[in-house]
């Protein structure tokens, strides 16, 4: 409907994590650069943000990032047993057929990691939504994990990403352990207005259109209801070019958002 209306190849604001459409804010060029480092130090990153501020596609983005020297094992669902945890990362790392037994199926991870090691490949585990870690047992696998190393270096890296509230989570004492072993930590925030404006016009630009769709004082609407956070910001956005296109009007202005915004936040 509206694309062809718009000029656009595609829809701009898909809430699917594509990295062609990751905006690289100054937050976001920060984090990528620091997760680069993390893995090619093969060290522990915590990396926490608000719901929809895009960690998911950064760790995409930093995948597509970098050479084939490394192999990245996801992990997007952490409500796991230890023993859970751990056979999902043996998959990951290619183990067809994890053993039940936790002491053979450290066995070969550790075969595996070795191999891996000898072929010049490094794996990169990243969870996600790590907040929902249910319990201690599972950052001390995490933990242990990073004791597979050489003298010199470690046989992988590891990205712990999660929402700000596992920041309180791992500050109790019995986490101290574990916040010993991360090398990096980094809290990605929403963007600016400045930031949403260009966040706008450059998704707009990858979809086929042109710059310029939404007016400044749509622009300013859309970060009040927002909070610079781009998940709201698709969604908001989204709505508004229907309703444009409702209206066949060739520009979102502020009106446009007014006359949603009551249908958003109800």
């Amino acid at each position: 409907m509206y694309k062809v209306f718009y000029g656009l190849n595609e829809k701009p604001f898909s809430k699917t994590p594509d990295p062609r459409f990751l905006y690289l804010s100054r937050g976001h060029r920060e984090a990528l650069a620091r997760l680069q480092y993390v893995i090619e130090e093969r060290e522990i990153a915590l990396m926490t943000g608000d719901i929809g501020c895009g960690k998911t596609t950064l760790s995409r983005a930093l995948m597509d990032s970098v050479g084939s020297g490394y192999h990245f094992c996801f992990v997007y669902n952490p409500r796991l047993t230890a023993i859970e945890f751990l056979r999902v990362v043996a998959r990951s790392l290619h183990i067809a057929n994890p053993p039940a037994a936790k002491d053979e199926l450290l066995k070969e991870i550790t075969d595996l990691l070795f191999r891996y090691h000898e072929d010049g490949r490094c794996p990169v585990v990243i969870i996600d939504e790590a907040q929902m870690i249910p319990d201690r047992e599972i950052f001390d696998e995490i933990r242990l994990l990073t004791n597979f190393q050489l003298d010199h270096k470690n046989l992988l890296s590891i990205i712990v990403m999660g929402q700000p509230e596992l920041r309180s989570i791992l500050a109790a004492p019995v986490y101290e352990p574990f916040r010993q072993r991360i090398a990096l930590n980094y809290h990605l925030n929403p963007l600016s207005v400045e930031e949403t404006q260009d966040y706008l016009d450059f998704r707009i630009e990858v979809a086929g259109g042109t710059p310029g769709l939404f007016f400044p004082d749509a622009v300013q609407r859309i970060y009040e209801l927002s909070g610079g956070v781009p998940r709201m910001i698709n969604v908001i956005a989204t709505n508004a070019l229907l309703e444009g296109f409702g209206r066949d009007a060739a520009y979102i202005d502020g009106s446009i958002i007014d006359e949603m915004a009551g249908e958003l936040l109800a």
